[in-house]
């Protein structure tokens, strides 16, 4: 619990003694002072705050912020996640992972975490690329992405990690830039306050090893026209002067882009954003520059109760029921059993 008497924490109470050392000019470096300033504004002490990583350039993150921290394996960090929740509810835990670590090899972990629904703020650092070891592909890559591991260029479609997430039943999921800073800290209170699996999707530049990936709908020359802010409860307008809109195609289960304006088109005309509608989210993680813009913000949010406080209960209650000197050759007789001769 956040105790009132406590003084006010700032970005720096979250800084650990650590150099921080990630390539000049990564986004991780803006996404680590987002995380300590929402830290400081969310106000969960330090020693009641747990960072947990698997592999990768974004799993030093435990390093670098002065909480408990895990460094764990490959993949692995939602299952070592889970079991710190659960052995410890009143943790605050956040999982830190990448697009290689988290959808490859911890694919089958991201899916059951988020299925779960265990209360874990997990942020997923989206570069496209496996930086750590020097750039092979990964499971976000775009088609026809050459690298070292697929030197005629990827032909796999990718991953979209906002879709999966929706794929699994995540109850809350959302997305953001390592470059805007205001909005990442908006966005990763938004996860805290759920309680839940919160999943956000931090577009991030490796400028190493898959530079500008994301530079068509980031680029600040073109970024109000490919990008949307979505808010629950407001039309879902964008472009630099918020005159284009989103409509559902005539006939079609499909978004069409609109001018406001333009053949008697209005803001009444224009789609509102329901965060608690999983198949509008589902269209809005699915959108693309350029024909459509790529939509930020909370897209999904519809709680449930959490998988910790159910499995809490249920051994509560078991142990409600439970008879105090239990016959133990009776138990091990009891159901299904058979004899061997």
């Amino acid at each position: 619990m956040i105790d009132a008497k406590r003084p006010q924490l700032k970005p720096k109470d979250f800084a650990s003694d650590q150099d921080v050392r990630w390539c000049p000019g990564c986004g991780d470096y803006a996404i680590l002072k987002g995380v300590q300033k929402a830290l400081a504004e969310i106000g969960q002490p330090p020693d009641q705050t747990v960072f947990v990583s698997g592999i990768g350039c974004a799993a030093r993150f435990p390093y670098y912020v002065s909480t408990y921290g895990f460094h764990t394996i490959h993949g692995r960090a939602p299952a070592f996640a889970t079991g710190i929740k659960l052995a410890n509810p009143d943790l605050d835990v956040w999982v830190i992972t990448g697009d290689g670590d988290g959808l490859s090899i911890g694919g089958n972990h991201m899916l059951h975490v988020l299925r779960r629904n265990v209360d874990l703020q997990i942020l997923l650092f989206n570069n496209e690329i496996y930086g750590l070891t020097k750039g092979q592909y990964s499971p976000t890559s775009k088609q026809g992405t050459r690298t070292p591991s697929t030197p005629q260029g990827s032909v796999e479609l990718p991953v979209l990690p906002a879709a999966f997430a929706l794929g699994a039943a995540a109850r809350f999921v959302a997305r953001t830039i390592d470059t805007t800073q205001a909005h990442q800290v908006q966005v990763f209170k938004r996860a805290h306050e759920h309680k839940g699996a919160s999943f956000v999707e931090i577009f991030q530049n490796c400028v190493v090893f898959n530079d500008a990936t994301h530079a068509a709908f980031t680029e600040k020359t073109i970024a109000a026209d490919n990008q949307i802010l979505v808010e629950h409860g407001k039309p879902l307008l964008f472009g630099k002067d918020k005159d284009k809109g989103l409509v559902l195609a005539c006939g079609a289960l499909e978004f069409e882009v609109v001018t406001l304006g333009v053949d008697g088109v209005t803001e009444d005309d224009i789609l509102v954003h329901d965060e608690t509608n999983r198949s509008l989210a589902m269209m809005l993680a699915y959108m693309r520059p350029p024909a459509l813009p790529v939509a930020l913000g909370v897209l999904y949010c519809n709680p449930r109760p959490s998988y910790e406080l159910d499995v809490h209960r249920q051994a509560e209650e078991a142990g409600a029921k439970a008879v105090k000197e239990a016959d133990v050759a009776a138990l091990l007789a009891g159901g299904r059993t058979w004899q061997v001769t």
